[in-house]
């Protein structure tokens, strides 16, 4: 039977490229990650265990903007390193104007987390499970 090992790559389609690879390449560089690969069409990162791609959307799926709720993608979530990670994300999120949906914070026991939205509005979380 195949088992899962671990998520290999993600990869997000969005409206206008050259914004998004902005946005990712700071926040990206910020978690860790560092540039594989960069042409017209797509860029990725890799933090040597998961890689994140962004894609340019097509004519056909520039007629259909992002929204949570639709199925779809709902919101991805990096594990940090304690809740200082968390913290200091969001420092940098602050400090780089990214909407911020809910602030740093213990949403669930031993759950401390902050979401934020990329500028296409797709939600995005920095979490740590755990006491430290």
């Amino acid at each position: 039977m195949a088992q899962v090992k671990g998520v290999d790559h993600l990869v997000l389609t969005v409206s206008d490229m050259a914004v998004s690879r902005q946005f990712y390449s700071g926040l990206l560089t910020f978690l860790g990650f560092v540039l594989m690969a960069d042409d017209e069409t797509m860029v990725g990162w890799s933090n040597g265990v998961t890689r994140l791609w962004i894609a340019q959307a097509d004519a056909q799926g520039m007629k259909h903007p992002y929204r949570k709720g639709n199925p779809g993608f709902h919101h991805y979530a990096w594990q940090l390193d304690g809740r200082d990670g968390v913290d200091e994300l969001q420092a940098w999120l602050e400090n780089h104007n990214v909407p911020i949906v809910d602030p740093a914070g213990e949403y669930y026991e031993d759950y401390y987390a902050v979401f934020f939205l990329d500028p296409d509005g797709m939600k995005l979380e920095g979490m740590y499970y755990g006491k430290e």
